[in-house]
């Protein structure tokens, strides 16, 4: 069961990657434009890694962050960390080259569910892998070919990389009956700030949404989908309720408010490098001609 950092959370790659980052650059502002994220967002990450390892990681003289003895010991297994990731992911994908199989990366999982949907009667015997990237990940994937697709928050910005319209998902918040925004007909981040949510884990880029627009939230993260499904049956958590088919049924006695803002909308495009593998390039034509 992962948690929020307050009551014991486990760290991530994406941390030690970001650990790395900060060392680099010296400060948290140049690390944040590096790795794409707000500067509060990269502070809160840095903050759990932290507070989970017990041990502050960094002086900070005046604005710069200057790794202690405890962050350079930490850094130096985070590489050692990453580099295996590297290797495994490297064996994961020299399978998927001998098997066949279409690797996808996907900044979101209902937008693969989607494309799942869409290819699995018009052809039975293909094999996906995915991988949960960020945005910048998925694009800089299709490119260099680690990717066979991409499933992306925009079109590809390079003309030669043809892009197709895939979906929209759209975030609600389940609320028990009783909360007192429950008889809104929407809600903004804003009211929603600072209430204590129930979340699921693997939701990609919504992730990054939630601490960047609600930053006085708490989140009590749950890795496992049965036990999330279980806490938002029982528990007096809000939780966030997709449009998306398979997440799309609300608790009982809960009552489910659209949010307004932007934040809470997203359009997904599925992505194709010129000379791409013809699977792909059949996929890629089937979803465009179908997809709407």
């Amino acid at each position: 069961m992962r948690q929020t950092h307050k009551q014991g959370e486990w760290m991530d790659f994406e941390q030690l990657r970001q650990l790395e980052t900060i060392a680099r650059e010296g400060t948290l502002s140049a690390a944040a434009r590096t790795l794409h994220l707000s500067q509060p967002a990269l502070s809160r990450s840095l903050q759990r890694l932290e507070t989970e390892l017990g041990q502050s990681l960094f002086d900070r003289p005046g604005r710069r962050l200057v790794l202690n003895e405890a962050g350079r010991v930490a850094l130096e297994h985070a590489g050692r960390l990453l580099r295996e990731e590297q290797a495994l992911r490297a064996a994961v994908d020299d399978v998927a080259r001998r098997t066949r199989a279409l690797r996808v990366g996907t900044v979101a999982p209902a937008p693969l569910w989607r494309l799942t949907a869409l290819i699995v009667e018009r052809f039975p015997g293909l094999v996906l892998t995915s991988q949960s990237l960020s945005r910048e990940e998925v694009e800089e994937g299709v490119v260099s070919g680690e990717l066979d697709l991409g499933i992306s928050l925009r079109p590809h910005p390079l003309p030669t990389v043809r892009s197709a319209w895939l979906m929209v998902e759209n975030l609600a918040v389940a609320l028990p009956a009783e909360h007192a925004l429950a008889g809104r007909s929407e809600v903004s981040a804003t009211e929603l700030d600072g209430e204590t949510f129930l979340l699921l884990a693997d939701i990609g880029f919504w992730r990054e949404r939630c601490d960047r627009y609600l930053p006085h939230s708490q989140f009590v993260v749950q890795e496992d989908r049965g036990v999330f499904e279980q806490f938002a049956r029982s528990s007096s958590l809000p939780h966030f309720i997709t449009d998306a088919p398979a997440l799309s049924a609300p608790g009982p006695d809960r009552v489910v408010v659209p949010i307004l803002d932007a934040m809470a909308h997203a359009t997904f495009y599925l992505l194709l490098r010129p000379g791409a593998r013809s699977e792909a390039a059949d996929v890629f034509e089937w979803v465009r001609s179908h997809a709407a």
